[in-house]
């Protein structure tokens, strides 16, 4: 219920398998609201990294971001996180490792694709011939 954001799919297996795979490193952005305000030297460890049951993990990326700071009785804190791994609930995971939790997770992107500002919640589009062409490509170099 908490988590939304961008979804792609397809029916190439091939496409699937190698944007996903974790050689590649394909990036993921996500907007993240915590419950609380984290303070510096956990930012800190978050990009250090952090040990999880299924081994390291890290943000490449994690910036701070405006949003409310308030809401449902409680402070939260709004982040932007980009990390090249797709293991499962691995920002939330990430976050409960350093004490903090997620209230709020959003993909935003998945390698060279952003969610566009437009497209409202439950709703789709296809991707354009020139996204289809970029994704390929990402599939091939990795890390954007």
């Amino acid at each position: 219920m908490n988590t939304s954001g961008l979804l792609l799919f397809t029916t190439d297996g091939e496409l699937a398998h190698r944007l996903m795979h974790p050689s590649l490193e394909v990036e993921r952005e996500y907007r993240v609201r915590v419950r609380g305000t984290p303070p510096p030297e956990v930012l800190a460890a978050l990009t250090r990294g952090v040990e999880l049951e299924d081994g390291p993990a890290r943000f490449d990326r994690l910036s701070a971001e405006s949003g409310a700071g308030a809401n449902a009785g409680g402070s939260h804190s709004w982040f932007r996180v980009v990390l090249h791994e797709g293991r499962n609930r691995e920002v939330r995971r990430m976050w409960a490792a350093v004490g903090f939790e997620v209230s709020r997770l959003t993909r935003i992107r998945y390698g060279p694709l952003a969610l566009p500002d437009d497209l409202r919640p439950g709703s789709w589009r296809h991707a354009s011939a020139g996204e289809l062409a970029q994704l390929v490509e990402a599939s091939r170099r990795g890390r954007d």
